[in-house]
């Protein structure tokens, strides 16, 4: 492990003949202290020469970085397939700005994996930054991570963060009931104008619908599922109709896979009853 990186080890736990480990370290983006879980299988250990594909998840609203490692099931499949999986924070913690825990929407653990340009939040809020960029680069530097082989993939607003970045970091993609269109969401659209000013224009950037209507770069695979009886699809936070329409002004380029899973909800007892099949389609690209 790198010497020069500030990262502290907090636990880790045997699972699946692998390990989850959690590890806490200050980060230069954020300008504060963040936790993430990486879990790596049983063919590569911390002292590992050999390098595995990595899936990086990123959790949504109220989330932090356990939620998804403890909750959805995913280490068993992982470990047959010898891929790692890393679970990030959700955004900043404890940064002292005033308000950041009032609103469930709004501040801890509702970074919306966008870089903050408003005066309030732009100190610290980049988390675009500390996904796309400096998180990797702490991955790849620090545990037997393969760089050229890793996707993400998300729930929620994590959705959101995950096909965002996907379109402007062409890749491999999945998400579970992804929040689609956020500019014209009700939750997307207070969280984008606190973040990113009132000009929406400012938005389009960090919206997987407006992206994808344009998307004319190298070519991308997304699967999406969606659980029929999602209280937040019934309020018209996901739109997911309109993420379909976008695409296919970018078909040649986009190739998307949809699931409207009937019954389920927004939980993650719908997450874990499909996280093998997110897993699946991932392996047949990072492994290929």
């Amino acid at each position: 492990m790198s010497e020069s990186i500030d990262l502290s080890l907090i636990q880790s736990n045997k699972c699946f003949g692998g390990t989850v480990y959690k590890y806490e370290h200050y980060s230069p983006s954020l300008k504060c202290r963040m936790r993430f879980n990486i879990f790596l299988p049983p063919n590569a250990p911390l002292d590992s020469t050999t390098k595995v594909p990595v899936l990086y998840f990123l959790s949504g609203l109220t989330c932090n970085e356990d939620n998804m490692i403890t909750k959805a099931g995913a280490q068993r499949l992982l470990s047959e397939q010898g891929i790692a999986l890393v679970t990030p924070d959700t955004s900043p913690r404890n940064t002292g700005i005033p308000g950041e825990d009032d609103i469930w929407s709004i501040g801890s653990g509702a970074g919306f994996y966008v870089d903050a340009t408003t005066d309030k939040w732009k100190e610290h809020y980049q988390m675009y930054t500390y996904i796309v960029s400096e998180l990797p680069e702490l991955i790849c530097s620090n545990f037997p991570i393969n760089k050229e082989k890793s996707s993400v993939f998300g729930h929620s607003m994590g959705g959101h963060g995950a096909i965002m970045i996907a379109l402007r970091n062409p890749g491999i993609v999945s998400a579970f009931a992804p929040i689609c269109h956020p500019s014209e969401c009700p939750v997307g659209t207070s969280a984008f104008e606190e973040y990113l000013g009132p000009n929406k224009s400012n938005w389009l950037d960090y919206d997987p619908t407006e992206l994808a209507s344009n998307y004319q770069s190298e070519h991308v695979n997304i699967l999406i599922d969606q659980g029929s009886d999602d209280a937040f699809l019934k309020e018209g936070n996901l739109l997911p109709d309109h993420f379909v329409a976008a695409v296919e002004n970018s078909k040649n380029y986009i190739t998307l896979e949809t699931h409207i899973q009937p019954g389920y909800d927004h939980s993650y007892w719908f997450v874990q009853t499909f996280i093998n099949d997110h897993i699946d389609f991932h392996a047949k690209f990072l492994k290929s």
